[in-house]
């Protein structure tokens, strides 16, 4: 719940890998000439790639409330979850053109693939709601900074802005891509770099920090499962590796510089989550800080120390300008995918499949729209705006969870089902990675159900109730259902022209 935002988590410049695997495997869907076409990318470029799709700062709020110990939270599930999805979708993908429904279609059942590409798309309908929640905070430092953490005003915030969404992205608007491909830039690095600087400058003067940084404090205090919490949100911003896997058969030599490239990335995408989070802890105490507007407290604080309060609101913009980028290249994603792979399969119900004048799944974005408008109205009625946030940033995460367990077993079993079958990268110890990486992701689903230490006054059963409700209804009840109901005349695309990630 990237952690798939400004496009760079998954939630962000996620969709713009996925505008690109899509166009890859319509390229290669004719046979290897496709691939032979494929201009050739340097390993560093790859890692520049990846790093733009992955990093990002909506979510160094919710690792600034641990202080230096975020620096432990952030490499753990590098370790035991990025580097194993970036590894082995690497070889899936230079195997296998299609994406996770071919991945899993052919290792494990098409069911169960279209369980996946549903997961992918399903976990967005909790993503809209954060990622804009995040904007409103931070559209209020603009107007009025007590807005932040008004529930009615983030509600109106999300309405208005998916539904504007929708209405640009149903025109078929081809500039979307160019409106997240800037996102890095404008909404990372720039921002980054100006917290991280402002943040040391002001410790250079002998400012204390709020946070403490001595080597006690390395390791989060333990109280329970529920100090280890804030580790989950850290899966979802890691997530969408597997997308830009896609280009593994663009490099020279694949076997060597695809890891090069990923620990290039990973190096990357840890000192742009790490630092930001640092700085926002040394300025805003832990007690104060908010998960949405968390970086706007940071940013407020800097400029008003350095007596620079009007470039508050050019922060702000830049932030919200690239959110709002990566959430129109995300209405015309995952949704797409879904679309093409059931008017082939026949997995949705036609008036889901209907597409306006332009070519664009209205009916379906109009559809997640309404859902979206209804989880909306919950920031209006529940008062505390943070633990809203944090409830759907879960739920995004424990869905997409589910995405990666059946993409490792799958991987397992392509090896032992298929293993004289052409693959431009082999991994390494791939049993290993994939049950480093399975066990990883069970933890992060179990350790979801536990309430953050700071919701601590709620009510925990209500708290696994949210939580596990959507978990269950999204990831798993709903599909079910579209399966069951499943008709042969469903099937809107001819058989012999088999959707985007159609099995071979």
């Amino acid at each position: 719940m990237s952690s798939m935002d400004v496009p760079a988590e998954l939630p962000t410049e996620e969709p713009r890998t996925r505008q690109r695997e899509r166009q890859r495997d319509r390229a290669g869907s004719a046979g290897s000439a496709g691939s032979a076409a494929t201009p050739t990318l340097t390993w560093v470029t790859l890692a520049l790639m990846t790093t733009a799709s992955v990093a990002s700062l909506r979510a160094a709020p919710t690792m600034a409330v641990y202080g230096l110990a975020c620096v432990f939270l952030y490499l753990v599930p590098a370790i035991v979850f990025l580097l194993p999805t970036a590894l082995v979708s690497a070889e899936l993908a230079s195997g296998w053109s299609g994406g996770v429904y071919r991945w899993v279609s052919e290792g494990l059942s098409k069911p169960l693939g279209f369980l996946a590409v549903w997961c992918q798309f399903a976990m967005t309908i909790f993503y809209y709601p954060s990622l804009l929640a995040f904007v409103a905070s931070t559209i209020a430092y603009v107007i009025d900074p007590s807005l932040a953490s008004n529930g009615l005003y983030t509600a109106i915030v999300i309405m208005v802005l998916y539904w504007t969404g929708v209405w640009v992205s149903s025109r078929g608007t081809k500039a979307l891509a160019g409106l997240s491909s800037w996102g890095l830039i404008i909404g990372t690095l720039v921002p980054g770099t100006i917290l991280v600087v402002l943040g040391m400058v002001f410790l250079g003067q002998g400012n204390p920090s709020s946070a403490p940084m001595t080597s006690d404090h390395l390791l989060p205090q333990w109280a329970g499962l529920a100090s280890l919490v804030l580790i989950v949100n850290n899966f979802l911003s890691y997530s969408g590796m597997e997308m830009n896997a896609v280009h593994v058969s663009s490099l020279r030599n694949p076997a060597k510089e695809y890891p090069k490239s990923m620990f290039l990335a990973m190096g990357m995408v840890l000192l742009i989550f790490i630092l930001p989070a640092l700085a926002i802890s040394w300025v805003v105490p832990a007690s104060q800080l908010s998960l949405t507007a968390g970086v706007m407290q940071a940013f407020d604080a800097f400029f008003s120390h350095f007596h620079v309060g009007w470039l508050t609101p050019i922060a702000a913009i830049m932030l919200v300008a690239a959110a709002l980028g990566g959430m129109l290249t995300w209405l015309a994603g995952p949704s797409k995918g879904l679309l093409e792979i059931s008017r082939s399969e026949g997995y949705l119900p036609p008036f889901l499949q209907q597409l306006n004048k332009h070519g664009i799944q209205q009916n379906i974005l109009v559809t997640q729209g309404i859902v979206t408008t209804v989880i909306a109205l919950l920031y209006a009625l529940i008062p505390n705006v943070s633990s809203v946030y944090w409830i759907f940033s879960t739920i995004t995460t424990q869905v997409y969870l589910i995405v990666y367990l059946l993409m490792f077993v799958a991987a397992v079993r392509l090896r032992r089902l298929q293993p004289d079958h052409p693959r431009g990268y082999r991994v390494p110890a791939l049993t290993l990675l994939c049950t480093v990486g399975w066990l990883a992701s069970i933890a992060a689903l179990v350790i979801g159900f536990v309430p953050p230490s700071q919701f601590g006054s709620g009510s925990v059963w209500a708290y696994i109730g949210i939580i596990g409700g959507g978990l269950i209804l999204l990831g798993l009840v709903i599909p079910y259902t579209f399966l069951k109901l499943r008709k042969p005349s469903w099937r809107t695309a001819a058989a012999a022209e088999p959707a985007e990630g159609g099995t071979a």
